[in-house]
């Protein structure tokens, strides 16, 4: 910080307005000083230090300040998480239990296709991380080959809301705000679920902010249902086949199944001390969007529902 009088002379002047514009961030605040009669007026001048700063070109990546000017290097952006480091994760998910997972869903023999991602791969395991104290929801989502493809990170709580989900059951009256990733980071949708104590419904957006649709719980009794909500038009919905909430239908317009969502059993450790829950969803053809988007977010969608109003 430094301080310069009102009598600064015109180079002065002159090297300023060069090194502001060589700096993008370089800032100037006027601040009137009263005392009594006497007003002073002080300019501070804040020169950020080098160091990895948001890279406008693409807000995926981060570049290199050196203090004058940006350069050329760039890396990943570090993603924003929820995660505490008070929460006790119990152990990762082994290859061999993904497989068995994928087994128990039905799918006997590998489905072929698949392009390595979220939205390409027919068989996606949605793993909630199990933890002993838990105060965000995380993810970690396999292809039916085990292979890691994305993850599912909590953001944007609050330091109560943290201390809310470790003490309490009280999950159902906060918002919860969930990026679905892929496996370099980058946020392909964003789901939204507002503070409710009735129904529940999730808002779903890309990654870039632009909204999708909406997945709306139809009804509290019975085999929950939930719709597809696109542009104000019904596009499809989720139909729990049981009241336990086990197994679901995932169908398009035409109340056509074009996919299925199948809980499965976490293994006794992980029941007895976590509430951690895992999903297989399975495609039984490639659909277009939006209901593909709003297919990948329904094992989430699920989870966080339901598991949340259970608790």
């Amino acid at each position: 910080m430094c301080r310069t009088d009102s009598g600064i002379g015109a180079e002065q002047d002159k090297s300023r307005g060069k090194q502001r514009r060589q700096n993008p961030f370089a800032c100037e605040h006027t601040r009137i000083l009263a005392r009594g009669t006497d007003f002073r007026t002080t300019l501070f001048r804040v020169n950020f230090a080098p160091g990895w700063y948001p890279d406008n070109a693409d807000q995926r990546f981060v570049r290199w300040w050196d203090g004058t000017q940006w350069t050329p290097h760039v890396q990943p952006r570090q993603q924003q998480t929820d995660a505490h480091h008070l929460e006790m994760q119990m152990g990762g998910t082994g290859q061999d239990r993904v497989a068995q997972q994928v087994q128990r869903a039905g799918v006997q023999q590998p489905i072929a296709g698949g392009g390595g991602t979220l939205f390409t791969e027919p068989v996606l395991v949605v793993n909630q991380k199990a933890k002993l104290i838990e105060m965000s929801n995380s993810y970690v989502i396999y292809d039916q080959h085990a292979r890691h493809i994305g993850t599912v990170e909590q953001v944007g709580q609050s330091g109560a809301a943290k201390a809310l989900r470790a003490f309490t059951k009280l999950d159902a009256m906060l918002d919860v705000r969930l990026e679905i990733r892929d496996v370099h980071g980058r946020p392909l949708l964003r789901l939204l679920r507002p503070a409710t104590m009735w129904k529940s419904k999730v808002m779903v957006e890309r990654g870039d902010g632009m909204p999708i649709g909406e997945i709306i719980q139809e009804n509290v009794f019975g085999k929950v249902r939930f719709a597809y909500v696109c542009n104000g038009m019904k596009v499809g919905g989720i139909y729990a086949e049981n009241f336990r909430a086990w197994n679901f239908s995932l169908r398009d317009h035409t109340d056509t199944e074009v996919a299925r969502i199948t809980k499965t059993w976490q293994g006794m450790a992980k029941a007895m001390f976590s509430t951690a829950d895992n999903y297989v969803v399975q495609f039984h053809r490639q659909v277009p969007d939006p209901l593909l988007s709003m297919i990948v977010a329904s094992g989430v969608t699920v989870d966080t529902v339901l598991s949340q109003s259970q608790g």
